[in-house]
């Protein structure tokens, strides 16, 4: 058990890749109508809060704790602490369904003490080494828990109709913490895996990226679904495919641990596009989150997952056959379900079971070829 607890990406991201089976294997038949189950967060809200807050901020917690290790050359939790910090999230995704047990303000508590415990994990190396630009994670988290904080205030009765509005929020945080480090990691894989590459970098759009992403952002949590949060929506979606462009290279089409990163990015920029469409009349606003979730959160994930893993085991950077089907399913459960509904609305149930079975297969492609990768020490014997 040493070892699972040697660095963040071990435990998180196996608990991570465990939850989203669990997840879409209840979600999907109590869509549906097969069965219903009563949760603090309800049936609706339990499956958005537990995407968002539990599934990918589990994802996000495995890669910071290992980034920031290697960015500041400083020590982030692990042993006892870094198995606190799991046992914490893991508790945390339990206690909803134990209304009749614990009270709702101690569900609430476990759920919203992660997200500090998480950023006092990698703050302390951060102020304490150079690497200031990666300061920005400790104000995003600040925000993203206080997206999580609205959704348990809703939930507790202090204050209503604030679940929708901390749920977008969680998604848009996201949307930018992919488009802040996607474009440093992206690029710099690409090129460290392809001699020769060279990424087309352009001063404006590199700036404009994110910066449009944040105006997005507010625009939505003030005015959502509104000509003016689907104008920054374009711009977005303008700025994050010129950067994309940049990234290209055909090259990059032979390997699956590229590939699937640029499409993951290419889905984040669909999902500006279909939020633009919504001031044209378009697309119904119901119809635009799962471009971002399924196919931009989704799928780059489910690709940087396995990347992070076998680079800080020593392993070879290489997915196998079993892998790359993993992030075709993951792309075939997008396009089900971020881009079909809208144009098929008849068969919108039949979407949604293909969907969710797509990404359950790819997820448990993930755990049974990564399991014993990440509960082993590493191959060339070094710590982590």
């Amino acid at each position: 058990m040493r070892v699972i607890f040697a660095l963040g990406f071990r435990p998180f991201f196996l608990l991570a890749g465990w939850l989203a089976i669990l997840l879409m294997a209840f979600w999907v038949p109590m869509f549906i109508g097969g069965f219903a189950f009563d949760t603090y967060y309800g049936q609706i809200g339990w499956h958005s809060h537990e995407m968002i807050f539990g599934y990918t901020v589990a994802v996000i917690a495995g890669f910071l704790l290992t980034a920031v290790r290697n960015w500041t050359n400083r020590p982030t939790p692990s042993g006892m602490p870094l198995a606190g910090m799991a046992a914490l999230w893991l508790v945390a995704r339990i206690l909803p369904f134990c209304l009749t047990i614990f009270p709702p303000w101690l569900i609430a508590a476990a759920d919203l003490a992660f997200l500090p415990t998480l950023a006092i994990g990698i703050g302390i190396p951060l102020l304490r080494s150079d690497e200031k630009r990666n300061l920005v994670f400790l104000p995003l988290l600040t925000i993203l828990w206080a997206a999580d904080l609205l959704v348990h205030a809703d939930a507790l009765g202090m204050a209503p109709n604030l679940t929708r509005k901390g749920t977008l929020l969680g998604v848009d945080l996201i949307v930018l913490v992919i488009v802040i480090m996607g474009g440093r990691v992206i690029p710099f894989f690409t090129e460290r895996a392809l001699s020769g590459v060279v990424i087309k970098r352009w001063r404006i759009i590199e700036w404009l990226s994110p910066v449009s992403v944040v105006l997005f952002l507010v625009a939505e949590l003030l005015a959502p679904d509104s000509v003016v949060s689907a104008s920054f929506a374009a711009l977005a979606a303008c700025a994050n495919g010129a950067r994309l462009a940049g990234w290209y290279t055909p090259r990059y089409w032979h390997v699956p641990l590229l590939w699937v990163l640029h499409l993951g990015y290419g889905w984040i920029i669909l999902g500006f596009s279909l939020k633009a469409a919504i001031a044209l009349g378009f697309i119904p606003p119901q119809f635009t989150i799962h471009a971002f979730t399924v196919g931009g959160i989704g799928v780059l994930t489910l690709g940087m997952m396995p990347r992070v893993s076998l680079g800080h085991t020593g392993r070879p950077l290489k997915a196998g056959a079993a892998l790359t089907s993993a992030f075709v399913l993951m792309n075939l459960a997008a396009v089900i379900r971020g881009l079909l509904p809208p144009f098929f609305p008849q068969i919108f149930s039949q979407l949604i079971v293909a969907s969710g079975a797509f990404w359950i297969a790819a997820f448990a492609i993930f755990i049974i070829v990564y399991t014993p990768i990440l509960i082993q020490p590493r191959v060339d014997a070094r710590p982590g």
